[in-house]
């Protein structure tokens, strides 16, 4: 069983549990045990010092030896009253290292002098304090050794230890056994399921059905039944539109072909003495010309993937004159007049050919607005650059967006900005503006004007140093 799966870690966390238990059980049983101890030597030690009471406080030396041998202690000091003690004694083989009072323990006391015994193997002598039993004097005072209460000490913890372990640890894995079957194997079902679905997403039949019995894991299982009903409802039509977009492309390709051939014909028509096909013939020119553009504009969607930029350094100041050069001639028909605020010498790095691609669009939507009001009008393209991006705005004098196009503003066939568009130009232009880290957005659109603002950021953009 791994480490790093919920089982394993369950077990070592289980495990590091029950060790804790274990030492919080140990400890203030050892620390209680030899407070135990300590009592009853002082209690054979009270009786054996009795013994002088009988005697009028003379007592023979064998006999003396005898009594603290049975008591387990060198030196007995019993004070009965102010002025009475008993007193039994025998030669002490080392000094008295510590003193300990037992009349007033405390907890943590109990286990720090426990803790001492057992990790000192030496043995010493040390004096302890403590009140006789059944109001027998008013404190009595004997010192011993503390190897022997050692060694029983270490037997006392050894089978606490033994006892608490063969409680404990069937119960631990009755746990274990209860949380992997409650918890992990559900999660585990969950985790499973998805993978399972993740190889066939298409396949109806790996949908999970949910079934568990806990509330939580089953609002999980709840939850990924509906996204994958979802999801594979989404990638169902997904499939089909990509399969309708290929028809699309397939018709806009031949119908461009029929188009171009009827536009030669409509442009024959032109030279036609009736005054009615002359009439007729612009118009009809200009339909087929927008159809063809359509059908155009729909292939070069249909082909989807930019190619990545490819970037470079150019003066911004010479593309955009660019630009303005091939719409000028449309414009002065219109009336309509360009204005730039660019600095002469301002350099961005982008690919060249896709931000001519974009603002070329841009540009053009606006004249085109302009020109639909038969007003003049005057078209503004300004640039700068801040700290971390360059910034591109391109602005008009027209009528404004209408209320559909701003809600749909970069949507492919959502409705362009114009009567008749498609809305492919300014999807296009935005994910090119994407494709270089930056975002194109509608600053404002009222009946003042229009304005798009582009933002290019450096650190995307930028030379390495």
């Amino acid at each position: 069983m791994a480490v790093n799966t919920l089982s394993g870690r369950f077990l070592v966390l289980t495990t590091i549990f029950v060790v804790l238990a274990e030492v919080a059980l140990l400890l203030p049983g050892v620390g209680s045990f030899r407070e135990d101890y300590l009592i009853s030597r002082l209690e054979r030690a009270q009786i054996a010092s009795l013994a002088l009471l009988t005697t009028d406080q003379m007592i023979d030396e064998d006999l003396e030896k005898e009594l603290l041998a049975n008591a387990g202690v060198f030196n007995v000091v019993l004070r009965r009253d102010e002025v009475r003690q008993l007193v039994l004694s025998s030669q002490i083989p080392s000094p008295v290292v510590s003193t300990y009072d037992l009349r007033e323990p405390g907890f943590w006391e109990k286990i720090r002098d426990a803790l001492v015994v057992l990790v000192d193997s030496g043995n010493h002598v040390i004096r302890v304090i403590g009140d006789p039993v059944q109001k027998g004097g008013l404190v009595i005072e004997v010192t011993m050794e503390t190897g022997p209460m050692r060694v029983e000490m270490i037997e006392y913890g050894l089978r606490l230890l033994m006892l608490s372990a063969a409680i404990a640890g069937p119960l631990a894995l009755l746990l274990f056994a209860a949380v992997r079957r409650l918890v992990l194997e559900p999660i585990s079902r969950v985790v499973k399921q998805m993978s399972i679905y993740a190889d066939a997403p298409e396949d109806a039949r790996r949908f999970i059905e949910p079934s568990a019995r806990i509330k939580e894991l089953r609002v999980a299982e709840e939850a990924l039944s509906t996204m994958q009903h979802q999801l594979t409802a989404s990638l169902k039509q997904k499939e089909r539109l990509a399969q309708l977009g290929q028809a699309v492309a397939k018709i806009s390709h031949d119908l461009r072909n029929i188009l171009t051939t009827a536009q030669l014909f409509a442009d024959r028509m032109e030279s036609s003495e009736d005054p009615g096909v002359k009439r007729a013939a612009p118009k009809l020119v200009a339909s087929i010309g927008r159809a063809v553009n359509l059908c155009e504009t729909t292939l070069a969607f249909g082909r989807a993937e930019e190619p990545p930029p490819s970037l470079s350094r150019f003066m911004l100041a010479e593309l955009v004159n660019e630009i303005i050069e091939s719409e000028q001639s449309p414009a002065d028909a219109a009336q309509i007049e360009f204005v730039t605020d660019i600095a002469p010498n301002l350099v961005i790095r982008a690919d060249r050919e896709q931000l001519y691609r974009v603002l070329s669009n841009l540009v053009r939507n606006a004249r085109q607005a302009i020109a639909a009001t038969q007003a003049p009008g005057t078209i503004e393209v300004g640039a700068g650059e801040a700290s971390d991006e360059w910034w591109i705005r391109v602005q008009d004098t027209g009528p404004g967006l209408p209320e559909r196009a701003r809600e749909h503003l970069f949507r492919p066939f959502q409705g362009g900005t114009r009567k008749g568009g498609t809305g492919l130009g300014l999807a296009i232009s935005a994910e090119l503006v994407r494709g270089h880290g930056g975002h194109l957005d509608l600053a404002r659109s009222d009946s003042e004007g229009t304005e798009f603002r582009m933002h290019l950021p450096k650190d995307l953009v930028t030379d390495a140093a």
